[in-house]
């Protein structure tokens, strides 16, 4: 399957890569064409069709953003010089805002930070740079920092029968895009797929346009429990047969919410989505976890950020992909997939600048979006499916 330029331009893709005020860099097309080859793999796996261009681009369609170079599509992300290289930097969260002045070492700064912090990088070496934000708990990566990195599998329980995902019962514990895309392609595939959340902790797409939050989580069921102190959450990972999880390595093992704290039925997948490995504790969101593989585009004055926070759509693919896998051969394993490390492998793929500049094509909207249910609208539902679970053997 070999994708063309126009191809790319048309997937919507060119018209989020490149710089704000030029041309559609149309060098990364291959990204497209493996992801269309995963997709491919999962729409057999899974027996409904995956489309990775929308997978890729949907967001940016229902939000109608565009390439911004330097600034992500998004806006929340900066790739920014250094005296030695690039880093990206992302300020999503309110507590990033507020530590700002601690990275730039200032009482405050203006209420537009990002020149301030241009000014500050741009004397020192990228690792001091990274090193601060880390230590200060900011989403940030040094330009190709990550090696490319496949999902890991590790056999923890007893297999079953191979299977499809229709009809399993799924916990998707995660939040934001690539976790909850893969929950998604495992709701439309046939499988009761249960959006966990803390009442005190919602997945924070619900914040901001709705459109995209019921995209990533129509056809599932909202259920929200408390995540350190409810008898019910392992209740229902004990009776789950894949569960998804999105948090910083550990987090919820110290919760007692774990594949080996938490036995669950024969077969089990426990899949765990990282920014950086499970080994790592940096916070990563979709544009700097895209930085720090070197999934980026080009212009003729440096990198600019490719698509719209690509690390999370091409994850979720990946991720999907590795457990509809290991659900074929009978399950029992925890997956790790580290958004980081799936980027880089896309950035190995051979780029194309020969590509001409062909006119690039805004992305278009998923199609047959509903809304989402709204905060533990399903809880007594939920309860009682994995009472029934949990007595009967399944």
């Amino acid at each position: 399957m070999n994708v063309t330029g126009a191809d790319w331009a048309g997937s919507g893709m060119a018209w989020l890569t490149g710089p704000s005020d030029g041309p559609p860099d149309h060098s990364r097309s291959a990204v497209l064409t493996r992801a269309d080859r995963v997709a491919a793999e999962l729409t057999d796996l899974l027996g409904v069709q995956v489309d990775a261009a929308t997978s890729l681009t949907g967001r940016a369609a229902l939000l109608g953003l565009h390439r911004r170079g330097r600034v992500s599509a998004g806006g929340a992300s900066h790739l920014m010089r250094t005296r030695d290289g690039w880093w990206a930097l992302t300020l999503s969260r309110a507590d990033d805002i507020e530590a700002v002045p601690a990275l730039v070492e200032a009482d405050s700064v203006p209420e537009d930070p990002w020149p301030v912090i241009a000014q500050w990088c741009a004397d020192r070496r990228s690792d001091e740079v990274l090193d601060r934000a880390t230590l200060l708990d900011l989403p940030a990566a040094r330009l190709g920092e990550t090696a490319p990195a496949a999902p890991t599998m590790r056999a923890d329980g007893r297999r079953a029968a191979p299977r499809s995902p229709e009809g399993l019962l799924v916990a998707d514990l995660s939040s934001m895009w690539a976790g909850p895309l893969c929950g998604q392609l495992l709701a439309a595939a046939g499988a009761t797929v249960v959006k966990v959340e803390s009442p005190s902790r919602l997945d924070g797409t619900r914040s901001g346009d709705l459109a995209f939050y019921n995209w990533m989580n129509q056809r599932k069921l909202s259920y929200t429990v408390d995540f350190e102190r409810d008898d019910r959450l392992r209740a229902l990972l004990a009776a789950a047969d894949v569960v998804i999880e999105g948090s910083r390595p550990g987090v919820l093992a110290r919760r007692g919410v774990s594949p080996e704290a938490v036995p669950g039925p024969d077969g089990r997948v426990w899949l765990r989505i990282t920014g950086h490995g499970p080994r790592s504790q940096r916070t990563a969101f979709g544009d700097d976890a895209a930085v720090a593989g070197g999934l980026v585009g080009t212009s003729a004055s440096g990198p600019v950020f490719c698509a719209d926070a690509v690390a999370d759509p091409l994850t979720g693919l990946e991720a999907a992909l590795a457990l509809a896998r290991s659900l074929r051969r009978g399950g029992g394993e925890t997956i790790d997939v580290a958004m980081a490390g799936v980027a880089a492998t896309y950035a190995a793929l051979p780029t194309d600048p020969s590509l001409s500049a062909i006119p690039a094509v805004p992305p278009r909207p998923p199609r047959r979006l509903t809304a989402a249910a709204p905060p533990g609208a399903d809880n007594a539902t939920v309860d009682a499916i994995v009472a029934q679970r949990n007595t009967v053997p399944c």
